[in-house]
């Protein structure tokens, strides 16, 4: 008779279909059993110790050493540790509002990222800024990357004004401030944490005498960077 069979045939593929089905369910359990077998196996102490490593950096990145604030009347310490790479005379128009003298130091991911105040004061400008992340590597990140500028009021000598931007960079995506606008602080306390690599800049008025150049190594809350005679 005519489409004789091709119910029977129908429930043939559907039971063909469905053997398919468990065979490669059983070939994916078997599979994930050989690979997790593999990962017990040969894996988990790889992982152990990419981990450790990854503990170890972690803390050597956060660490916090104790800096050795110098003595003495009208010094401006490095707010951060690392390398002077810029030195120049810019124009910063949120707190000084004027020509300025420009410090800029990179931080890289080896550097501690805990920052200094630069000198005792008064915080009198506080103005977080959201923005890109670039490499901080670029000094052009101080324009367009998140960042934090904080305003200092002087004790000493009294009345000056001194910014400290704090920079996001690529990998560095959040500032920490420990700080908030009328707090006073001392010269060398910890003020901020910047995670991962990133950039610091100072804003100077035009009388202070700096004492860096470009390439110079600095110390957060102990390297010497100006002064006002």
């Amino acid at each position: 008779m005519k489409h004789s069979g091709k119910a029977s045939l129908a429930a043939l593929r559907l039971i063909g279909l469905a053997a398919a089905a468990v065979l490669v369910l059983l070939l994916v359990a078997f599979l994930a059993k050989w690979a997790a077998f593999f990962i017990l196996t040969y894996l988990t102490w790889a992982l152990a110790a990419l981990w450790g490593i990854f503990a170890v950096f972690t803390f050597c990145f956060f660490r916090d050493p104790d800096p050795l604030v110098p003595a003495g009347p009208n010094l401006v310490i490095s707010p951060a540790h690392g390398k002077v790479d810029v030195v120049d005379t810019t124009t910063e128009p949120d707190y000084l509002g004027s020509e300025c003298q420009r410090i800029s130091i990179f931080l890289s991911v080896l550097d501690v990222h805990v920052q200094c105040a630069p000198l005792t004061g008064r915080v009198a400008f506080y103005k977080y800024t959201t923005g890109q992340f670039l490499s901080a590597l670029k000094t052009e990140s101080a324009q367009f990357n998140e960042n934090l500028l904080i305003g200092l009021e002087t004790a000493e000598p009294r009345g000056e004004k001194i910014g400290v931007r704090l920079i996001a960079g690529l990998i560095a995506r959040r500032i920490v401030p420990w700080l908030k606008e009328n707090d006073i602080v001392q010269r060398g306390e910890r003020i901020s944490l910047i995670q991962f690599g990133s950039r610091v800049e100072v804003y100077l008025p035009r009388r202070a005498k700096i004492k860096v150049e470009p390439g110079d190594r600095v110390v957060g809350g102990q390297t010497v960077i100006a002064a006002f005679d």
